[in-house]
């Protein structure tokens, strides 16, 4: 029996991590959950009763064996060191250690083995890393990936609640003939695309577009792997969606590549459907279709994978994590 704590357990993510940790079949004494003082009182259900949220303070994680972080970078920046202090292990799914030294990046099904040499701190990757990782973990078994090209289709709901509310409300503005309102992106997102997901970098590539490479090559253990990556926002609500073109060292026979993608633990081959982001949401199988031989490179595999990005993307790929480090005392 295990005792877990939720960091920011009234979002998206710690609800779905809540969801999570019942699924999972985790044996757990307590669940604690943990948010800002405005939500202290506030009752989530869990399994056939309810849980009450408590203030996230200093002292609020002595006794627990593991917490779960759905919170700000700055925000986990905050709690870390209590939470270290506290004895706990920290799996957050903030990007603020992601790239840290000594800090495992971890996809359960591609290298569950770096959680176990954490130091008290295990992080999540970025939603459309984990999947777009996901479909191209397999192939990268037939033969090294050498070089990935890569855009994101990523719904709103990446961007928190308030993404979701903003799509809600323009496309009601719309039908009713009011003013549009942008709020949380750099344009009207109703019935449109953005190429603008995070804030730019020197090099004209933007934050959420360089995890793409950085935590790549975390993950697959690979600091020579290539990436270039455009990150789109759509009007989904949820379930984000990728294609991916990547270069292999030899040339493979693509039965060969559909075959391990099929075998592929948390995988689902799509070979006569396209994967779609109503198809995907609400699970944690990364859908992956549309698999053919590049034009430009004759080692070259282009595909298309789709994933929930709330829950494989974020909630559950945490709470994957806290289960593999379970199975594996």
């Amino acid at each position: 029996m295990t005792k877990v704590g939720i960091l920011g357990a009234t979002g998206a993510v710690g609800r779905q991590m809540l969801e999570c940790l019942g699924e999972q079949g985790i044996e757990t004494e307590e669940i604690r959950l943990l948010a800002s003082a405005r939500s202290v009182g506030k009752e989530i259900p869990f399994k056939d009763g309810v849980l009450r949220v408590q203030e996230a303070k200093e002292d609020s994680f002595d006794g627990l064996d593991y917490v779960l972080g759905a919170v700000s970078n700055a925000l986990s920046q905050k709690f870390r060191p209590a939470i270290e202090k506290s004895g706990a292990v920290y799996i957050d799914n903030s990007s603020a250690f992601r790239l840290e030294e000594g800090v495992p990046l971890v996809v359960p099904e591609i290298n569950g083995e770096d959680a176990l040499h954490h130091h008290g701190l295990i992080a999540n990757p970025n939603c459309s890393t984990i999947i777009t990782y996901m479909a191209l973990a397999p192939i990268y078994h037939l033969s090294r990936i050498t070089a990935i090209n890569a855009s994101t289709y990523q719904a709103v709901s990446g961007a928190g609640m308030g993404g979701i509310e903003e799509l809600s409300e323009q496309v009601e503005a719309i039908r009713t003939g009011k003013e549009v309102q942008v709020k949380h992106f750099p344009a009207q997102i109703a019935y449109n695309c953005i190429a603008e997901i995070g804030s730019y970098t020197d090099n004209g590539y933007t934050t959420e577009e360089m995890k793409m490479l950085n935590e790549g090559r975390k993950i697959m253990h690979d600091p020579d792997l290539k990436v270039t990556c455009t990150c789109v926002r759509v009007p989904v609500f949820r379930s984000h969606s990728i294609s991916v073109t990547c270069v292999t060292e030899k040339k493979l026979d693509l039965d060969e590549v559909k075959r391990a993608i099929d075998a592929f633990d948390g995988d689902v081959l799509m070979d006569q459907k396209v994967p779609t982001p109503l198809m995907t949401s609400n699970q944690d199988k990364v859908y992956v279709g549309r698999i053919r031989r590049d034009l430009v490179n004759e080692n070259g595999i282009t595909l298309w994978c789709c994933g929930d990005q709330i829950r494989k993307g974020a909630a559950a790929n945490a709470v994957e994590i806290l289960k593999y480090l379970e199975d594996h005392k």
